[in-house]
């Protein structure tokens, strides 16, 4: 005899099967609310449902080809904006400037002052500060006449790109350039115009931390000095518990402010470089 779990069991399948063919009939009955037609014409497919009609129109027309290049020009616009800081860092004065800057907060001792922020707008506005002649130079023989249409994209980033090269060619040691050129295997170059970008841009760099380096440590040497005679005094006097830096901090500031030393690190840092008759 069965068991009246497995009647429960037998009834509830019927009554499954029941429902799904109910739904497979209603499905198959249904009028259609779409149909594809293929368009000869333009090669394409279209829809035609409720929501309208939908074409998928592939052809290889001159249009197609001129989007291509444009969305690909578009790309390449954003991969340099993206790139545009890196750039502004790398070939102008902002990393030397920031440098000296951080090794001045390092030599007086305070950890977070002036904060990151003060020092890194400080650095831009000093770098927009030198690089004007450079700017200024790149507007009028590239920016300028290309909103006018007197020269192509093209002529305008080589006419831009020449004051800029010139600026490192003057802040460039010929050892650092000389050495990258000869990783490059780069020979016969008779003129700065031989030198590609790409070989002289990893040279400034080299040059600009060198010569942010050498400014850092003749600004670390009278700092240096008072910790000496400050840890020098509190070992005679048998205060061997008390930290050096706590004492000498304050000696160090009233010396930077007595010689105005913001006015001195920022004028020969901009002296410093060639175009400004350093």
């Amino acid at each position: 005899m069965m068991t009246r779990e497995s009647k429960n069991r037998n009834v509830i399948f019927l009554i499954v099967l029941f429902v799904a063919v109910c739904m497979l009939t209603f499905i198959c009955r249904a009028p259609k609310t779409a149909m594809a037609a293929e368009d000869k014409t333009s090669g394409g497919v279209q829809i035609n449902g409720n929501l309208g009609t939908i074409d998928f129109n592939i052809s290889g027309n001159s249009t197609e080809d001129n989007s291509l290049a444009t969305t690909l020009r578009m790309l390449l616009i954003l991969t340099v904006l993206s790139l545009a800081p890196s750039i502004i860092i790398m070939v102008t004065s902002f990393t030397r400037v920031l440098i000296v800057l951080h090794f001045v907060r390092s030599a007086l001792g305070t950890q977070t002052t002036p904060p990151n922020q003060v020092m890194i707008g400080l650095a831009l506005f000093l770098t927009l500060f030198i690089m004007t002649p450079t700017i200024s130079k790149v507007n009028t023989r590239a920016v300028q006449p290309l909103s006018a249409g007197e020269i192509t994209a093209e002529e305008a980033l080589k006419e831009g790109i020449e004051p800029i090269r010139e600026f490192m060619f003057l802040e460039v040691r010929e050892k650092e350039l000389a050495l990258f050129v000869d990783i490059a295997g780069i020979e016969n170059i008779q003129t700065t115009d031989d030198i590609p970008t790409w070989v002289l841009v990893p040279a400034f760099i080299i040059s600009e931390l060198r010569a942010a380096f050498i400014i850092g440590f003749l600004i670390y040497i009278p700092f240096i000095v008072i910790d000496m005679v400050v840890s020098s005094t509190l070992m005679a006097m048998g205060m061997m518990m008390l930290p050096p830096t706590t004492i000498s901090m304050p000696f160090k500031i009233l010396l930077f402010i007595m010689a105005d030393g913001w006015t001195l690190v920022i004028e020969n840092v901009v002296r410093s470089f060639q175009s400004f008759g350093g």
